[in-house]
């Protein structure tokens, strides 16, 4: 069950970095009223992108901390998901187009498995 995570988080990993190289085209930080602008946005998904990729290292290793670097990562896809879904329905106009979309519901597939597959293994642990 631990090789299959492994394979889910890293699925995932790429959808959510894919996503936020798609949220730096719609300027999500207007969308989420962050300060800073581009660089701002840069400079918050460098911390961010080494969790992530940390989270992957940890997971390989079948380490207790790497369920919990999964937990959040799902969550993480759930929420970024249900976040822009939101919008969408308040009328934005970003994130519309297919491969946003694409991208998003792949998310929120892949979230779901891997949240299944992690709380399995913590509950196992």
């Amino acid at each position: 069950m631990s090789e299959i995570l492994f394979w889910f988080y890293l699925i995932n990993s790429v959808l959510l970095i894919n996503h936020e190289i798609d949220s730096a085209y719609w300027k999500e930080w207007n969308l989420f009223k962050l300060p800073g602008g581009i660089t701002g946005f840069l400079m918050i998904h460098i911390p961010l992108i080494f969790l992530v990729l940390y989270g992957l290292v940890l997971v390989f290793q079948q380490s207790y901390t790497g369920l919990i670097f999964s937990l959040i990562l799902s969550l993480s896809g759930i929420f970024a998901f249900t976040a822009h879904m939101y919008f969408i329905q308040k009328g934005r106009d970003e994130f519309r187009i297919p491969i946003s979309l694409f991208i998003l519901s792949a998310i929120l597939i892949v979230s779901l498995i891997q949240l299944i597959i992690t709380l399995n293994l913590i509950i196992n642990w």
